[in-house]
């Protein structure tokens, strides 16, 4: 990605200090995305990697890993599978729960949704602590797949989440804020 791309998605992304709790500057994705040109080359320049990789699914995360997930799916010609909080998907799922600074989680995966043979990569809009990404690498490969790498928009490199994805050969990252 060029240095003119990464500074014109840069621009588009709202601070917003506070949220969701004191002392905590959340990085608002929504203006990126209502900028057609800027979500457009956001995704193409997250699908490029992964260009001529030997893929059959992308494997995206709740919530706004949804957005970039099925675009890049598209944009590689993938189907996409969706990694979900408890409770919302429909059919026999597996399930996989994480630590965070003030409690765990869970994600759940329809159990048929990949297996031996598949090999996939992980998207998310945003790697932080890594306990939402390394659940879904967990979920993935606990169904027999091949986990080739994962792809983040953004990453808060200060919160150090790409050492909780040292056993995921490649991580894609567009901006990062140390």
């Amino acid at each position: 990605m060029s240095p003119d791309i990464a500074r014109k998605l840069e621009s588009l992304i709202r601070d917003v200090p506070d949220f969701p709790k004191p002392g905590i500057v959340f990085k608002d994705i929504t203006t990126l995305l209502r900028d057609a040109d800027g979500f457009s080359q956001a995704v193409g320049a997250m699908a490029a990697p992964w260009a001529g990789v030997k893929l059959t699914r992308v494997v995206s995360v709740e919530s706004r890993g949804f957005i970039f997930g099925a675009a890049i799916a598209r944009e590689l010609g993938l189907g996409m599978v969706p990694v979900r909080k408890p409770g919302k998907l429909p059919w026999r799922t597996r399930s996989a729960s994480y630590s965070l600074e003030y409690g765990t989680d869970t994600l759940e995966m329809h159990e048929d949704a990949v297996g031996a043979g598949d090999s996939v990569i992980v998207v998310d809009d945003l790697l932080a602590t890594g306990g939402t990404a390394a659940a879904a690498v967990r979920l993935a490969r606990e169904s027999g797949a091949d986990v080739v790498g994962a792809s983040f928009l953004i990453e808060l490199e200060f919160l150090g989440g790409r050492a909780r994805l040292a056993d995921v050969s490649r991580v894609e990252s567009l901006l990062k804020y140390g």
